[in-house]
């Protein structure tokens, strides 16, 4: 063979590999958006294991509140759903979409326990009560940084796939874009009210 033919060949071999790096790191930041949503997932079903016993606790105190109750376990059961579809797919747009629906209605129903568990005063001095409300809230505390750190992978996999020529070989090999998860309450976009008496 002549001197040609392998320098075409080592040509080839070189733009071979160089692909093949590409397609490495593309799988590589998808990896990082997987392992990032497993984070969030432990801490997740962490508070989805703490409402029932929440709910266990105040359920004597609070016999003409079942209806309020009720909506806290339904809205955990399907907020639970939802997390185990977004843990089996976290690129999966739809499951995400479904999830952060499920979780606001979530937040949104044990902020209304919260309300409500105020006008009994035996459980104010619950200690029980309030060690589970203090886990809770470390616990979303801890939510909150696991989901920056998805976040921050979502956007490094994205900008992956989304870059030139890697979105050529993201395309070639079904590489679609992953979702941040982003929850606001509605409360959050209110503008802050300060009053002075």
């Amino acid at each position: 063979m002549s001197f040609e033919i392998w320098i075409l060949i080592g040509i080839v071999l070189l733009f071979l590999i160089y692909l093949l790096s590409i397609y490495n790191r593309m799988i590589q930041l998808k990896n990082r958006v997987d392992n990032s949503w497993s984070q969030i997932d432990v801490q997740l079903q962490r508070r989805y294991d703490l409402i029932p016993n929440l709910i266990e606790t105040v359920k004597k105190s609070m016999l003409h509140e079942h209806e309020t109750l009720q909506m806290v376990v339904e809205a955990r059961n399907a907020a639970q759903k939802a997390s185990h579809e977004v843990f089996n797919s976290p690129s999966n747009s739809a499951a995400m979409a479904e999830l952060t629906l499920q979780e606001e209605k979530l937040q949104g129903a044990i902020n209304n326990f919260r309300i409500v568990a105020e006008a009994y005063p035996d459980l104010r001095s619950n200690t029980n009560l309030l060690s589970m409300q203090e886990e809770l809230a470390s616990t979303e505390n801890k939510v909150g940084f696991a989901r920056q750190g998805f976040n921050d992978a979502v956007m490094s996999y994205n900008i992956g796939i989304e870059s030139f020529p890697n979105s050529i070989i993201a395309n070639y090999c079904n590489l679609s874009q992953a979702s941040m998860w982003e929850i606001e309450s509605p409360e959050a976009r209110k503008p802050v009210k300060v009053a002075f008496d």
